[in-house]
């Protein structure tokens, strides 16, 4: 199954991202889970967290070359927002 691409994304608190794909649908995604695992420990940094981007051509979302968050992970386990 292919999977909508990124088309925004915004830190809306300190573990929150907002993400808006390019097929309109919004679903927001809780980081925290993924705080407990070295990779990911920079976001804990507020403000570290609130500088995420989206990977050219939509495939994640990114905040340095080390860590980035795939639109499959999005998709899959963001909740919708009606």
């Amino acid at each position: 199954m292919k999977h909508p691409k990124i088309k925004s994304a915004l830190a809306v608190d300190n573990h929150t991202l907002v993400v808006e794909f390019d097929n309109n649908q919004k679903k927001k995604y809780d980081v925290t889970p993924l705080l407990g695992r070295d990779m990911f420990s920079p976001l804990n940094n507020p403000v570290f967290f609130k500088a995420v981007r989206v990977e050219q051509g939509g495939y994640a979302v990114v905040w340095n070359e080390n860590i980035d968050i795939s639109e499959y992970e999005l998709w899959n386990h963001g909740q919708v927002m009606l």
